[in-house]
């Protein structure tokens, strides 16, 4: 009898030193228990874009009406962030998660698909095809050389403009921010109960953020929509679990769109690329730097051993994802909060990729959750990505212009495409007028050159 009770604990043991082994524990100076909760904590972090993706995403992909395939983009989100994780965690042994990108996905939606009113499965075909050139370009390790090619001022406005795009949404999903005639903008009505909640959950999710509290974000969403089932703002959900249903309407869409490729012109669907592929590489860079840097993985030479598996892995997640029916898949920062439980292998990430998986249980939960009680989270997600700013070098105009033109336009004209041609023009421009011509790469030049031509033939009002 008691080498029976002996078997089955010999048995886990041995299992888990092989898992163990594999994502080489020992070395990482971490554990099992270590590693579970580290996932844990990650995914936590990150499952509000279980609700916000989606949400973004139902403004432009839908059959009849937004919303009606909330619950398939769920799936495609859960599904892809657990590929992608996984592969992370199994390939590159990263305890980094990846999920559909914020700011990518609000491009996605209100760029390419309302602004140029591109079908929503032809723009999946360009996250599609987003993902093979990241997979090729990665293969042939071209990615880490374009990171050197492109301007300082430019990445970080970059990802400052997205802030106060993501920021601008927030606004207007809850009520704060609406149009008006005159000044095209306004404060919105504050006695609109939708209104009123929204301005509660900033005022919450913001306390929970300075309170340091893990996986705030989600909490603010949750604490919002409570607030408005209460106060019968918004519909209770119909279930908290329910067994999915596989995703027909968007499963495989991204393919199908490949037959109208050519409803989209030659120049848009080149700078269309060029956003996906360009805000994609520099958030994933941004992102493996800093907790990479965090987890003590950047080797004395300052480099990532192993990066070209990282960037597999989200090269991997948006080819996959964009079938599943979802946009651009990145890193995400909030990979951080695990490591600070001490994750350190690929292991967290495999964990958070499991969690993903099982979150597709709870869609009749997360569907009955309401737009403006996203709107906390976009407010905040603003704030974050505006910390950006503080490397730009205001005192050098060649640096300071380029870089605030690309971080007012991106929200102004409501398009990440239009303040990085903004951004792209302006800087080899200014940098001649300085007389340093030599300090600007020939790519800069180059990307200048494709997006002159672009607004050249826009004016002219050829090829759309």
């Amino acid at each position: 009898m008691n080498e029976d009770q002996e078997r089955p604990q010999s048995t886990s043991l041995s299992l888990e030193q092989k898992i163990g082994e594999f994502f080489q524990w020992k070395a990482l100076n971490t554990s099992w228990g270590t590693e579970v909760l580290a996932g844990a904590t990650t995914f936590i972090t990150m499952a509000y874009i279980l609700v916000v993706n989606p949400d973004i995403l139902s403004n432009a992909i839908f059959l009849q009406e937004s919303r009606d395939l909330f619950g398939e983009l769920v799936i495609a989100t859960a599904f892809s962030a657990a590929i992608a994780s996984l592969v992370m965690g199994c390939y590159a042994k990263y305890p980094f998660a990846l999920a559909p990108g914020m700011g990518l996905n609000a491009y996605f939606a209100f760029s390419i698909v309302l602004r140029l009113g591109i079908d929503w499965r032809v723009a999946l075909t360009a996250v599609f095809l987003e993902g093979l050139i990241f997979i090729a370009l990665t293969l042939f390790n071209i990615r880490a050389r374009m990171v050197t090619a492109i301007p300082a001022c430019i990445k970080h406005s970059t990802a400052a403009g997205i802030g106060l795009f993501i920021t601008y949404i927030g606004l207007k999903n809850g009520g704060l921010i609406v149009a008006n005639e005159v000044t095209t903008t306004a404060l919105g009505d504050l006695s609109n109960p939708v209104a009123l909640i929204a301005i509660f959950g900033i005022i919450i999710t913001s306390a929970f953020l300075a309170r340091r509290i893990r996986g705030a974000l989600l909490l603010g969403i949750l604490a919002t929509a409570v607030l408005a089932w209460i106060l019968g703002v918004a519909q209770l959900p119909t279930g908290i679990l329910a067994i999915p249903q596989w995703p027909s309407d968007l499963f495989g869409q991204a393919l199908v769109g490949l037959g109208n490729l050519n409803q989209i012109p030659f120049w848009e669907l080149l700078a269309i690329l060029f956003v996906l592929l360009f805000v994609d590489l520099f958030d994933t860079v941004g992102t493996l730097a800093g907790i990479g840097m965090k987890a003590g993985l950047i080797n004395d030479r300052g480099e990532l051993p192993r990066a070209s598996q990282a960037f597999m892995a989200d090269a991997v997640g948006t080819t996959v994802g964009a079938i599943l029916g979802t946009s651009t898949v990145t890193t995400y920062i909030e990979s951080a909060s695990g490591i600070s439980e001490g994750g350190r292998s690929g292991f967290t990430a495999v964990v958070t990729a499991a969690l993903f998986a099982l979150s597709i249980f709870f869609i009749p939960l997360i569907s009955g959750i309401p737009p403006f009680a996203t709107a906390p989270a976009l407010v905040i997600i603003g704030v974050l990505m505006m910390g950006s700013v503080r490397s730009i070098h205001w005192d050098d105009p060649a640096e300071s212009i380029p870089g605030f033109l690309t971080l007012v336009f991106i929200p102004l004209s409501f398009s990440i495409a239009e303040g990085l041609a903004i951004g792209f023009i302006t800087y080899p421009l200014l940098k001649s007028f300085q007389g340093k011509m030599h300090e600007v790469r020939p790519a800069v030049w180059g990307i200048a050159a494709i997006f002159t031509l672009r607004f050249v033939l826009m004016g002219l009002h050829i090829g759309g």
